[in-house]
């Protein structure tokens, strides 16, 4: 008896699971496509508008019910050290490497990857708190550095991908070619910010390189 119960539970999981997966998968027609495409400019815009990245990627997570803890986790990447460019050391206002710290993290709500970002910094400009922060804790670097009051100065946007082929506009739809019955294949990145941030005074402190994922993409659909 114990054991078709545990069967009949297995199941029931198992439907249920492929009913969640199939409500967040996004089929291969024009509407889900222009839908992405709407979706993917509305948070790339609500990115820039903010001084955070972080809180906008939380909000994004909550208002989409992606976890049942809308919170947002920097997981640290290890092994990895990229020397910062002459560009970024005058960007940053430093003479030498040496002032810059480098941390790279995947920022994670839930399960979901929703941004990997890259951030070279100056801990000299940070509080000993916020320096041990971010050497020790999965504290996003933005929540870290809240105190300093900062703003964002966004330097470059690349959209990696689009859902719809340039002029589709002018296209009329019967010609435009997707498969409905499949799947979207979706790829790793949608697009990309540079930003330098600046404290309250107006002094650089950090480089990001916000490289975000389709996992934005990730969230149950009616």
């Amino acid at each position: 008896m114990k054991r078709a119960l545990l069967i009949v539970v297995l199941c029931f999981s198992a439907a249920l699971d492929a009913r969640t997966q199939q409500r967040s998968e996004w089929r291969d027609t024009y509407e889900s496509r222009v839908e992405i495409l709407a979706l993917l400019q509305s948070l790339n815009a609500e990115i820039l508008a903010a001084s955070s990245a972080t809180r906008t990627l939380e909000q994004w997570c909550g208002d989409h019910e992606m976890a049942d803890e809308p919170k947002i986790v920097a997981r640290r990447v290890e092994g990895v050290r990229k020397e910062p460019s002459a560009e970024q050391l005058q960007r940053l206002d430093v003479r030498d490497a040496s002032e810059v710290q480098y941390r790279r993290v995947e920022l994670r709500c839930g399960t979901r990857v929703l941004s990997e970002a890259d951030n070279w910094y100056v801990p000299a400009r940070l509080t000993p708190e916020m320096n041990a922060a971010l050497e020790t804790t999965e504290t996003p670097f933005g929540k870290a550095v809240q105190p300093l009051r900062p703003y964002r100065r966004t330097i470059a946007v690349t959209m990696l991908w689009t859902p719809l082929p340039r002029g589709w506009e002018q296209e009329r739809r019967s010609r435009l070619r997707f498969r409905q019955r499949w799947a979207l294949e979706l790829p790793k990145e949608v697009f990309q910010h540079r930003a330098v941030l600046y404290t309250a005074e107006h002094l650089p402190f950090s480089e990001v390189v916000e490289t975000y994922q389709a996992e934005v993409l990730a969230f149950r659909r009616n």
